[in-house]
């Protein structure tokens, strides 16, 4: 059975090669998620049900387009994608972001009916289903509380993952300075504090600009445009400060609010990163 062609879009065509030079070839999913249209896990899916044809013919598994072909998607992969959820959860102490280890549960075991916060105004009802392919996107250590993004949807996975990713993200850093656990930001040096908005290392590699200012006395602002393992907690150990507290309360443009520990919410149709 051939497919209507009415129901293919054209994909945009990225930027062509330089001119004389010959073309390069990548693979197709990756060409579908460079242009933003889904992750590579997405275009496979994509890919096996059809969905994608490259210069007319239905594409293959593991096909290598250039420049020079004409990509065409599917309707159906629109539909499909709306259909995709990303919740905000308002992780706990003692659960981890990913798969399960330790005995520790991972935080998508929070997702279920009777913890959805009922101040959500999205209209989205939650089905069994919403689970299916559900990741986190993006890390927050089994120590800390905070936003946590889940999402089906590969678009933005790769919006707040990916390597090209500018999203920024806000924490909440309560410290201690050796005995001082009251008032530290008096007794802390502002040449450290310097050194924590630049100036660290990380598994070798210079960490990236950072604001870092106090929020009270007791407490540090964090935004960071990067996500290394226990990133902050590592940071403030380089400059003599113990963390005892910390908290994820924005990533890009969406802010944990008033989302209590422990519930979640649909991000709004009209909300992005």
């Amino acid at each position: 059975m051939t497919s209507d062609p009415a129901r293919f879009r054209r994909a945009p065509r990225p930027d062509t090669a330089a001119a004389g030079a010959a073309p390069a070839s990548i693979r197709l999913n990756k060409r579908l998620a460079d242009l933003g249209l889904c992750s590579r896990r997405e275009a496979d899916d994509w890919i096996e049900r059809g969905w994608v044809r490259v210069n007319g013919q239905v594409a293959v598994m593991g096909l290598k387009v250039t420049t020079a072909d004409q990509v065409r998607v599917d309707r159906r992969a629109d539909a499909a994608q709306a259909e995709r959820v990303t919740i905000l959860l308002h992780k706990p102490v003692g659960y981890v972001s990913g798969q399960a280890e330790d005995g520790h549960q991972p935080a998508v075991t929070l997702i279920h009916a009777r913890s959805h916060w009922r101040g959500d105004a999205s209209r989205t009802r939650f089905a069994p289903a919403q689970l299916r392919g559900l990741a986190p996107a993006g890390r927050l250590d089994i120590d800390s509380v905070g936003l946590l993004v889940l999402t089906q949807d590969g678009r933005v996975a790769r919006q707040l993952i990916g390597e090209d990713s500018t999203i920024d993200k806000e924490y909440l850093v309560r410290v201690s300075y050796g005995a001082q656990t009251e008032n530290v930001q008096a007794a802390f040096p502002a040449a450290q504090l310097a050194r924590l908005r630049h100036g660290l290392s990380l598994d070798g590699q210079p960490l990236k600009p950072a604001q870092v200012d106090w929020q009270n006395p007791e407490q540090l602002r964090f935004v960071l445009r990067e996500g290394k393992k226990r990133q902050i907690r590592r940071m403030c150990e380089l400059v003599g400060l113990k963390v005892t507290g910390l908290k994820r309360v924005r990533i890009g443009q969406v802010r944990l609010g008033e989302l209590p520990v422990g519930q979640w919410r649909y991000l709004g149709a009209h909300e992005g990163f």
